[in-house]
């Protein structure tokens, strides 16, 4: 780490509750027990209000989980490779996972990973507490963003959404990602109670975030607390894409 060169300043905003920002500068690496020769960085937790976890964990060669991620009881998981490759192991079940591929680990399941290219494998992960619902059930799924075609959004034509699991009532969860081409936005600014993580993978924008538009760009981490009002314009030449987490097929707790 080099002296910086002139006054320090960041691009992060941080409104617990609200919603955060957080750049690739400034971001600090976190020793997690179980992960071997990577770099991981908590990104959102209960500590600012969200109701999840979300890393980004860089793996070198050979680096490795010595204990299985996410194996607290009732806890799920969401894997999404950004660049690299590895394996991941849920179960029995296992997947060789390249840029784009993804994969949920159902509760109680836990997730091994490992680095097996000759370059860092860098992945997206998620994992929360799983929210029961009688007579359903989730289950393991793996897949590649690549191969799955995306929709035209809300009769919008230059904005493309790609769903990853399954629209059924056993997951409690969903991951997305969005896809603007250059002047695309969102239909209107929503507010929602679910609430998001959301990385973004490539180009930049603006992004409304409550009450302030805000220049976001590749490899910013946004995290969106309930009813958080929202909305993304691109902005730039080329198209911008983020991939992000979404509550599900549950109702209000009261209780």
């Amino acid at each position: 780490m080099a002296y910086p060169e002139g006054n320090l300043s960041t691009r992060a905003i941080i409104k617990p509750g609200k919603f955060t920002l957080i750049p690739p500068e400034g971001r600090v690496n976190n020793n997690i027990p179980g992960l071997e020769n990577c770099q991981a960085t908590v990104l959102a937790s209960p500590d600012i209000g969200a109701g999840f976890a979300e890393y980004v964990i860089e793996f070198f060669p050979e680096g490795k989980t010595v204990e299985e991620f996410a194996q607290k009881p009732g806890v799920e998981a969401f894997i999404y490779v950004i660049k690299g490759e590895g394996k991941v192991k849920i179960g029995d079940e296992e997947r060789e996972l390249t840029q784009g591929g993804f994969a949920y680990s159902p509760p109680d399941k836990g997730v091994n990973l490992k680095n097996t290219g000759e370059a860092s494998w860098k992945i997206f992960v998620h994992k929360q507490v799983y929210k029961t619902l009688e007579g359903y059930s989730a289950r393991t799924v793996f897949g590649n963003a690549g191969e799955i075609e995306g929709e035209i959004y809300e009769d919008m034509e230059n904005v493309f959404l790609k769903t990853f699991l399954p629209e059924d009532p056993g997951f409690d969860v969903n991951f997305h990602i969005l896809t603007f081409e250059p002047d695309g936005s969102h239909p209107f600014v929503e507010t929602h109670l679910q609430e998001h993580g959301l990385y973004m993978l490539s180009g930049q924008g603006l992004y409304l975030l409550d009450d302030e538009w805000v220049p976001v760009q590749k490899e910013d981490f946004i995290w969106f607390g309930p009813f958080t009002p929202q909305a993304f314009y691109c902005t730039g030449r080329e198209n911008t894409s983020y991939v992000y987490s979404k509550n599900c097929n549950r109702d209000v707790d009261l209780l």
